[in-house]
């Protein structure tokens, strides 16, 4: 550690449990970050001040004027200049803590990926906001003994979960089956900013604990900061049945077997990421603007033919808002980009 790594991080080297040795292993640390919206911003500003040495930041959406209410570093330029949250949370953070690297993903985390992405990770945050990734994270951890905590926040309520493979219960232990999708959801029921952060900050203290060398405890911590209630249950056991991490483990989310072509992102907006191929966005641009209104930069495009808005992205991705009808998001993709 150098005299001005030891300046900076000098209050939390005087905090004993952690001292120099555990912030030279945070110095040495990679974490990865899948989702950087309000936990995952979070998170990731956190962890840049703590010292961790590599954040790998995962994420498939660009910034809305929606998002500066709770996502701790976007602001209003971004959302003006339709930034991928990945490459403006990189950008943020280079402010924050030049010391460190910072590797954005611009993508979704899917089986075909996941290896290249996260490869290397001493730890993976759960900042995603649905539970085809989660269930994939936790595959992939499973598989790589890796640990993994969990996170989610709706309203003013919150849930956290460290899941320590091959030491604790994994995901799948805790829902058998995916969670019906009528669940509430931010753009359904709001969100409080008080909320993500408390939880981001439990999931941040968990993981600085055990890159530490600590284990945190195995329990769920759930709060609601407006009615304020906070309750902590030590975990279930393991299920020596569990598909995933009992002894005959099957992987269909890494295995792809369950990802659908099409996802719905949950804010009348469909996500199409079916079609793997690389798109020309400056050619595309010119083709486009003939037809509605086109915004771009080297990152995605957005196309509003009315009442619509689709945001296309170099490697084939879309993200169509204003209808949750996978067969008219389809129809809008195949009309515009091609089949």
């Amino acid at each position: 550690m150098t005299p001005e790594e030891r300046e900076r991080y000098s209050r939390q080297i005087l905090f004993s449990p952690i001292g120099e040795s555990g912030q030279e292993k945070l110095l040495a640390s990679k974490v990865a970050i899948i989702g950087c919206g309000a936990l995952g911003t979070f998170q990731a500003a956190a962890l840049a001040r703590a010292g961790v040495g590599t954040l790998i930041i995962v994420d498939r959406d660009y910034v809305e004027p929606s998002n500066l209410q709770r996502q701790w570093l976007f602001e209003e330029q971004d959302a003006r200049q339709n930034m991928p949250k990945a490459a403006a949370a990189a950008r943020a953070i280079g402010r924050i803590n030049s010391s460190i690297t910072v590797i954005p993903h611009i993508t979704d985390l899917n089986p075909t990926n996941i290896e290249d992405l996260l490869a290397g990770a001493d730890l993976l945050l759960d900042a995603t906001d649905n539970f085809e990734t989660r269930f994939l994270l936790n595959e992939f951890a499973i598989q790589t003994s890796t640990p993994w905590i969990y996170g989610a926040a709706v309203g003013s309520y919150g849930i956290s979960m460290p899941v320590l493979p091959g030491a604790s219960a994994c995901l799948q232990c805790l829902y058998p089956e995916s969670p019906k999708t009528d669940q509430p959801t931010c753009e359904t029921a709001g969100v409080l900013g008080s909320a993500t952060a408390t939880i981001a900050a439990i999931q941040t203290a968990d993981a600085i604990k055990i890159l530490t060398g600590h284990q945190p405890k195995l329990r769920i911590t759930t709060i609601d900061v407006w009615n304020g209630v906070t309750r902590q249950i030590d975990q279930p056991v393991r299920d020596p049945n569990c598909p995933a991490c009992g002894p005959d483990s099957e992987f269909p989310y890494l295995n792809g077997e369950k990802r659908a072509p099409i996802s719905l992102c949950g804010r009348d907006a469909v996500q199409i990421h079916e079609r793997s191929k690389p798109l020309n966005l400056p050619e595309l641009k010119l083709r486009l603007e003939k037809l509605a209104p086109v915004r771009a930069n080297e990152f995605a495009l957005r196309f509003f033919p009315s009442p619509y808005e689709m945001t296309i992205f170099p490697d084939g991705r879309a993200i169509i808002k204003g209808t949750i009808d996978v067969g008219i998001a389809r129809s809008l993709y195949a009309k515009y980009i091609g089949a």
